[in-house]
């Protein structure tokens, strides 16, 4: 069950384009596992003169770790995009942060040893990380492809090569590894690699591309996905996306609580847009169009 907590700051640092920021926060990281993130409180604490936004920050948990300095830490990384993100980024060493996790639902470890590539994009990577350790203390040969637009904004390539047999590294503008994207070497990645489960998180797009690779390989895939997130346990209704059940029925599907780990191949990927997830016609509980809705009027 996730907590709340008053966390304190212990670090913040700058990675390349991105904020590490680091809190001890007891209670939050001795339950967290690979795939749960932690929703976040802007302002609004005693003493800091900042107005409280409504709702919190979500960001995916890159480390826990269940003792630290004096209690557990928890580690996120985050870009400064916006009013929200650029407070946490002027947060200071014992700053507090309101902080309510872990949250959602996080990845399924195999049962047994097989063959893995986790695939992120951009500061997606994180939660890849510990994922990785994870695998690797299973006996999984673990395979790393990251990739970003810019050299500055990869994350984690250096932590990657401790846990995984092979890390490939792609930029779109070619400023490392090699020019492109990461879903235009992962054919490539599954070969060499043989691989059996593919673990993402990263942009929509990305995921988009990641699933449908994976179906047409017939590789079993799970996804983080990416979706606004205000609340974080299900009551706000802002991340709901269309997933196919296992009755084959599709469903508007809440990704902060059945999510943000789904099958690559349940997510109707064809109704997510870049303003988010339309309800598909077929969708259980979608209005009624056409000439069987109001009596043929």
């Amino acid at each position: 069950m996730p907590v709340q907590v008053t966390a304190e700051v212990l670090s913040l640092a700058r990675v390349g384009d991105y904020h590490h920021l680091t809190l001890a926060a007891a209670g939050v990281a001795e339950d967290a596992r690979p795939g749960h993130f932690v929703g976040l409180a802007v302002g609004g604490l005693p003493g800091d003169g900042v107005t409280p936004w409504l709702s919190r920050r979500a960001f995916s948990i890159y480390r826990a770790r269940p003792t630290g300095t004096a209690t557990g830490t928890v580690e996120v990384v985050f870009a400064a995009n916006g009013a929200g993100t650029r407070w946490l980024a002027s947060r200071r060493p014992h700053d507090q942060v309101d902080v309510i996790g872990p949250l959602g639902r996080p990845f399924a470890l195999p049962g047994e040893p097989v063959t893995c590539v986790l695939v992120g994009g951009g500061y997606g990577a994180a939660p890849l990380l510990t994922l990785a350790e994870r695998l690797r203390g299973r006996g999984c040969p673990v395979h790393v492809a990251i990739g970003a637009a810019t050299a500055r904004r990869l994350f984690g390539a250096l932590d990657a090569r401790r846990s995984a047999v092979a890390v490939t590294v792609t930029t779109e503008d070619g400023s490392a590894g090699e020019r492109g994207r990461v879903s235009d070497v992962l054919p490539d990645v599954l070969q060499r690699s043989g691989a059996e489960v593919i673990y993402a998180c990263g942009p929509m797009g990305m995921l988009r591309a990641v699933a449908e690779l994976a179906t047409t390989s017939g590789v079993h895939c799970q996804v983080a996905v990416e979706e606004a997130m205000a609340c974080g346990f299900g009551v706000c209704m802002t991340c709901v996306l269309p997933v196919v059940g296992s009755d084959g029925l599709t469903r508007m599907t809440r990704a902060c609580v059945e999510g943000p780990v789904f099958r690559g191949d349940q997510v109707r990927w064809d109704a997510i847009g870049p303003r988010g997830a339309a309800v598909p016609r077929d969708c259980v509980g979608a209005p009624a169009v056409g000439p069987s809705a109001g009596g043929g009027h």
